[in-house]
């Protein structure tokens, strides 16, 4: 007996609701984020010591780390290779 999927599909239901776009850049920005603490963390990378390499605040690398604010490109690459990584952009 082959299992059926009834109703709509969450994609389908945001986008009724008109929040599909907000909450597709909100998960990718999670993602994102939980990448790089991932990074720090295999690093022994404190926040603390992130900004100093970056040469900012501990507050803008909380805001980095923070999915609901809008961090610049150039902020994000510079601390993908501060921990080792590169930020790869794909349009699909």
């Amino acid at each position: 007996m082959s299992k059926r999927h009834h109703g709509s599909t969450l994609d389908d239901f945001l986008r009724g609701e008109g929040t599909f776009e907000e909450d597709q850049a909100l998960a990718i920005k999670e993602v994102v984020v939980w990448q790089l603490t991932d990074a720090m963390q295999e690093r022994s990378l404190s926040k603390s010591r992130l900004a100093a390499l970056l040469g900012t605040s501990r507050s803008q690398v909380d805001r980095l780390l923070d999915p609901r604010r809008d961090v610049t490109l150039s902020t994000l690459q510079r601390a993908a290779a501060l921990v080792g990584r590169k930020v790869q952009i794909e349009l699909v």
